[in-house]
C-alpha cells in the first residue's frame, strides 16, 4: 500500500479519463437527485395544511369564465393527491426502503462487475433508477405498499450502479490521480444534493410536487444515453483514446496484479485489519450522512420555520458546500502523494480522521444552538462538507488495499453503510413519532 507509484505524467484535464470523471459526475448527480427527491417531495405530499376545497365544482354553470375554469383547472393539477396520511414512522420506512434495495444488489454486482464488465451494469442500473422515479406519483396514488416497492427496487438498481463504479478506476485510474478522478465522480452526490434540495421546493411550489420526479427522471434518461455511448470498461477498448493517454494509463497501472482468477479470498479477507477498519468507517459515515440527507428539509422547516421554497434552498447550501470539499481534498490528497509529503497511508487516516471527527463535534454542538439561526446555518453547513473529506480517505482505500477486488470490496463496503442508514432513517422517524419535533 506504501509502495511509490509511478510519476510518470499524461494528458491533465483534457485527457479523457478526466472526461468519464465528468460522466460519472453526472450519473451520481442523477441518481442521487432521484433518491432525494422524495425526501423534498414529501413536504407537500403529506402537508395537512393544503387547500381541500378545490374539488369543489363551480355553481357559476355555464356563466363562468372560461380563463378561470382554466386557472382552476391547473391549479387542481398541481395539487391533486398532494396530501397522503403517513405517519412518521410510515416515513422512516419508505426513506429507508431505497436502502433495503440498494444492500440486496450491492455485493452481488459489485462482483459481477467485475467479471463482466461495469458499463452495461452501471447503465441498466440508472436507466431502471430513471423510469422507476417517472413512475413513483403515479404509485403514490395507488398506495403507500407500492411505493415502498418502486423504492426498494430503485434501491436495487442503484445499488448496481454504485459499486461498479470502481471496477472502471481500477482499470482507468494511474495511483497518483485516483483521488482527484474519483472525487470529481463522487462530488456529483454532493453537487446534486445541492441542486434537488435548491431547486426541488421551487418545482412543487411552481409546477406541484409531482413535476420533482418527472424531471429527475427524465434527466436520467438522457444521462443513460451519454453513459452508454462515451463509458468503456478499460482504456484498451476505447477507440477516442490518444495512444499517449493509454499509454501513460497502462505503465502507471502495470505493478497491479492482472490475473485472471476469477476466486475471492474470502478468508484472507476476514482476517484483514485495514479492511474492517474500511467498513467501520463507511458505517459511520452513512450513519451520519442518511440523516442528514433524508431529514435536513423537514428539520430546517419545523426548527428553523422556514417554508418548503426557501427551506430547499437552505437545505441545498450545505451540499455545495460538500462538492467543493471533496474535489478540494481530492486535490489536495494527490498533492501530498506527488510530492512525497506524506505516504500513501498517512494521507488515507488523516483525511479518514477529520471526515470522521470533525462532522461529529459539529452534530453534537447543534442542540445547543437551535434558538441562533445562523449558528445553526454554518454547522449543517459544515457537517456535510467536513465529512466528504473521507472520499479521500477509506472510501477510496480499497483501490490502494486490494485494486484487483475493489468493485466487491465496495459493494461490501457500502453494504455496512447501507446498514447504517436503514437503522439510522427507521430509528430517526421513529424518536421523531416518539418524542416529536422540535419547534
Amino acid at each position: 500500500m506504501d509502495e511509490k507509484p509511478t510519476t510518470r505524467k499524461g494528458p491533465d484535464f483534457c485527457s479523457l479519463r478526466y472526461g468519464l470523471a465528468l460522466i460519472m459526475h453526472f450519473s451520481n448527480f442523477t441518481m442521487i437527485t432521484q433518491r432525494v427527491s422524495l425526501s423534498i417531495a414529501i413536504i407537500a405530499m403529506v402537508n395537512s395544511t393544503q387547500q381541500h376545497g378545490l374539488s369543489n365544482a363551480s355553481t357559476e354553470g355555464p356563466l363562468a369564465n372560461n380563463l378561470s375554469n382554466l386557472s382552476r383547472s391547473i391549479k387542481e393539477f398541481k395539487t391533486r393527491d398532494s396530501v397522503y396520511q403517513w405517519s412518521p414512522e410510515i416515513q422512516g420506512v419508505i426513506f429507508s426502503s431505497i436502502n433495503y434495495g440498494i444492500i440486496l444488489t450491492l455485493i452481488p454486482s459489485g462482483y459481477l462487475a467485475g467479471i463482466f464488465g461495469a458499463k452495461h451494469m452501471l447503465g441498466t442500473g440508472l436507466l431502471i433508477s430513471s423510469l422507476l422515479t417517472l413512475f413513483t406519483p403515479w404509485a403514490a396514488d395507488f398506495g403507500v405498499i407500492l411505493v415502498i416497492v418502486i423504492r426498494t427496487v430503485q434501491g436495487m438498481a442503484q445499488g448496481m450502479a454504485w459499486t461498479g463504479q470502481f471496477t472502471i478506476w481500477a482499470k482507468w485510474a494511474p495511483p497518483l490521480e485516483r483521488s482527484k478522478l474519483t472525487t470529481i465522480a463522487g462530488s456529483g452526490v454532493a453537487f446534486g444534493s445541492f441542486i434537488i434540495l435548491c431547486v426541488g421546493g421551487l418545482i412543487s411550489q411552481a409546477l406541484g410536487w409531482p413535476f420533482i420526479f418527472y424531471i429527475f427522471g427524465s434527466t436520467g434518461c438522457v444521462c443513460c444515453l451519454l453513459w452508454f455511448t462515451v463509458i468503456y470498461d478499460d482504456p484498451m477498448h476505447h477507440p477516442c483514446i490518444s495512444v499517449r493517454e493509454k499509454e501513460h494509463i497502462v505503465s502507471s497501472l502495470a505493478q497491479q496484479s492482472s490475473s485472471p482468477r476469477r476466486s475471492v479470498p474470502i478468508k484472507a479477507m476476514v482476517r484483514c485489519l485495514p479492511l474492517w477498519a474500511i467498513f467501520t468507517g463507511f458505517f459511520s459515515h452513512f450513519w451520519l450522512c442518511t440523516i442528514i440527507i433524508t431529514y435536513l428539509p423537514t428539520y430546517i422547516s419545523t426548527v428553523l420555520h422556514v417554508n418548503i421554497s426557501n427551506s430547499g434552498v437552505l437545505s441545498s447550501l450545505p451540499f455545495i458546500a460538500a462538492s467543493s470539499c471533496t474535489i478540494l481534498g481530492g486535490q489536495l490528497a494527490d498533492f501530498l502523494l506527488s510530492r512525497n509529503l506524506l505516504r500513501l497511508i498517512t494521507v488515507r487516516k488523516l483525511f479518514s480522521s477529520l471526515g470522521l471527527l470533525l462532522p461529529s463535534l459539529c452534530a453534537v454542538a447543534l442542540p445547543f444552538v437551535a434558538s441562533s439561526y445562523m449558528a445553526t446555518i454554518i454547522l449543517l453547513i459544515l457537517i456535510p462538507g467536513t465529512s466528504n473529506l473521507c472520499d479521500s480517505g477509506f472510501i477510496i482505500n480499497t483501490l490502494d488495499v486490494a485494486p484487483r477486488y475493489a468493485s466487491f470490496l465496495m459493494g461490501i463496503s457500502r453494504g455496512f453503510g447501507l446498514l447504517a442508514g436503514i437503522v439510522s432513517s427507521t430509528a430517526t422517524g421513529f424518536l421523531i413519532s416518539q418524542v416529536g419535533p422540535v419547534y
